[in-house]
């Protein structure tokens, strides 16, 4: 067969042919979609200012549709200001309770958890040996005192011829010598008495202190020796018991200054970290402020009445360092914020909400400490903010509860400083103090 150019250029033109219509279907077919997209864009643009027409607070919003919110009336209140600490509960008195004697253990009259009080019999030793050495001890003295009577008798003999002069008064001197020997060695019959009766009165343990009883260390029948290091039995005071927490360092300062003024009170709380289970006051600040955890420790007494806190215990603590006398106070949900800090949406006379910037003393879940911007007389929005905008109208709920007890802290790492310090996640303050505030 002949190769045929022409042949070779018509199936080349053929193919270029293909490829152009191959081309412009593809470009017809992207400007189909992006057509379609823009139609889709602008249908659901639509869709999505459609509610903002029916005048709810959004742009477009119609005024004679007033925003449907709840309200409340700032209130006045003392609210106190607390500082939050983690620490660990601890034995106001701990004694390990050891024989001072050697001897056979005859008797444990205390039960393990039992509370016993200062002078209890605990457990006794067998007494024979050291009521032997007492009652030694008893007649030697006697067997001295007898001696030294008769010495005293033999001295005023001595006397009384030295002073007609038909005795030496050497002799007299002498026997007064005698008699003063036997004086000092009376005496030490008395202090062999008192230490004998000592060691006899050892053989009763007692207790030291009032507390708990531990575990029993050492069974009735065993020998047991005054070096012995485990000991009978320990004692635990919990009545009144003591925790021990810390607190940044850049509170020292604060602490010493509320402290200055009086016994400050210190609070714990129980493991819902919510409920307050027993309050007490402080009792003593570290002179040193820890350098490599840049705390400072603080130690507080409680009474324990109910035996809520137990040696070893890692509990939450609240330290009142001052009172916000006559504060003003408003729900948290009041209190919003944005690119300018801390507002919150004033209703007024004609229904109007107006953002009005306010200053955020302290902050909790419940309730926020307004410094600046807010009277008792105002009406603050509290619910309803998604379609509220500034000047908006507004249709008034009601959202008038109860005021709480106090701004204490009662959930951690939810709480701004007294005074703008942060403690958690929830940021709720205006800079200006470090008191930590949480319901």
């Amino acid at each position: 067969m002949l190769f045929r150019p022409e042949a070779n250029d018509e199936t080349t033109a053929a193919r270029k042919r293909v490829g152009r219509g191959i081309g412009r279907r593809l470009v017809s077919l992207t400007i189909a979609f992006l057509i379609l997209g823009g139609l889709g864009y602008l249908g659901w643009n639509a869709f999505q200012q459609k509610p903002a027409a029916t005048g709810r607070g959004g742009p477009g919003a119609r005024p004679d549709l007033p925003v449907p919110v709840l309200a409340a009336t700032p209130r006045r209140q003392d609210v106190p200001v607390y500082l939050d600490g983690v620490g660990s509960v601890r034995a106001l008195n701990t004694v390990t309770v050891r024989s001072q004697v050697d001897g056979k253990l005859i008797a444990v009259n205390f039960v393990e958890g039992q509370d016993v009080r200062k002078g209890d019999v605990l457990a006794e030793i067998d007494p024979v040996i050291y009521q032997a050495q007492y009652d030694q001890a008893v007649a030697k003295k006697a067997q001295d005192e007898a001696l030294l009577a008769n010495q005293k008798l033999d001295l005023a003999r001595y006397q009384q011829l030295a002073a007609s002069n038909a005795g030496s008064k050497q002799q007299a001197d002498t026997q007064r010598a005698v008699v003063a020997q036997q004086e000092a060695l009376v005496n030490a019959d008395q202090a062999a008495i008192d230490n004998a009766k000592a060691m006899l009165g050892y053989t009763r343990i007692v207790a030291p202190i009032s507390g708990r009883a531990g575990l029993r260390l050492v069974d009735q029948g065993n020998i047991i020796r005054a070096a012995d290091a485990t000991g009978l039995v320990i004692i635990t005071q919990l009545q009144p018991i003591v925790v021990q927490f810390s607190l940044p360092q850049q509170q020292i300062v604060r602490v010493n200054a509320a402290a200055g003024k009086g016994t400050l009170a210190v609070d714990v709380f129980g493991n819902d970290g919510v409920t307050v289970v027993d309050t007490g006051t402080l009792k003593g600040i570290d002179n040193q402020v820890d350098p490599t955890t840049g705390t400072l420790k603080l130690r507080a007494e409680f009474p324990n009445a109910s035996f809520q806190l137990w040696p070893g215990q890692f509990v939450n603590v609240r330290l009142k360092v001052e009172t916000l006398e006559q504060a003003i106070v408003v729900p948290t949900s009041a209190v919003q914020r944005g690119p300018a800090g801390t507002f919150s949406y004033v209703i007024g006379p004609d229904n109007t909400a107006t953002a009005r910037p306010v200053a955020v003393t302290q902050q909790n879940e419940n309730d926020a400490v307004i410094a600046s911007g807010l009277t008792t007389s105002d009406r603050v929005v509290t619910t309803g903010f998604a379609n509220l905008s500034d000047g908006a109208k507004v249709l008034i709920g009601a959202d008038d509860r109860p005021p709480t007890a106090d701004l204490a802290p009662r959930k951690r790492n939810r709480a701004p400083d007294a005074k703008g310090g942060q403690s958690g996640g929830q940021s709720g303050g205006q800079p200006g103090g470090a008191a930590k505030s949480q319901p």
